[in-house]
């Protein structure tokens, strides 16, 4: 039950227990219950709006970076991580699967701000091996949310030959 509860509130954290209780047919002091045990437990880590930032700054960017890091002996990437994680300009930080180690995704106000970020405070680190830089161009789906017409409808030019 506490895995519906969860989904309805990650689609609409504004959903009310008694409107939870309602669509699940069960009694709101379990919902307030099961909800409560969940932000106790860590399970649920915050309430919040997700914003399409495109619309509102459209001068903003987010950058993907694949970072390859020096494991430390009994620990792993967790250090590393935790130390990027830190700094203000990250967004989030993955540890992946693949050709490198951690995904790191850094929001800034332009792309030289990125590169900055890169330059003096990345790549010095200790245990950063190499580091490579993507831009996001553009979000068409964020947080299991379809961005902008939401792809609906055809909308490239016809070709003729």
């Amino acid at each position: 039950m506490l895995e519906r509860i969860l989904r309805i509130l990650e689609e609409d954290c504004r959903t009310t227990p008694k409107e939870i209780a309602t669509r699940l047919g069960i009694e709101e002091a379990e919902v307030q219950r099961l909800i409560a045990e969940a932000d106790k437990q860590g399970v649920i880590m915050g309430y919040g709006a997700i914003v399409n930032w495109a619309a509102v700054a459209p001068e903003r960017v987010f950058a993907f970076i694949s970072v390859s890091a020096q494991p430390e002996r009994d620990i792993g990437f967790d250090d590393i991580a935790n130390r990027i994680a830190r700094f203000p300009e990250v967004h989030s930080v993955y540890l992946v699967s693949g050709t490198h180690d951690l995904t790191v995704v850094v929001e800034a106000e332009d792309f030289r701000e990125v590169a900055a970020f890169v330059a003096e405070k990345l790549a010095p680190l200790p245990g950063v091996r190499s580091t490579a830089t993507s831009f996001v161009l553009k979000i068409y789906k964020l947080e299991g949310r379809l961005m902008g017409d939401g792809g609906e409808g055809d909308r490239r030019l016809a070709v003729s030959p």
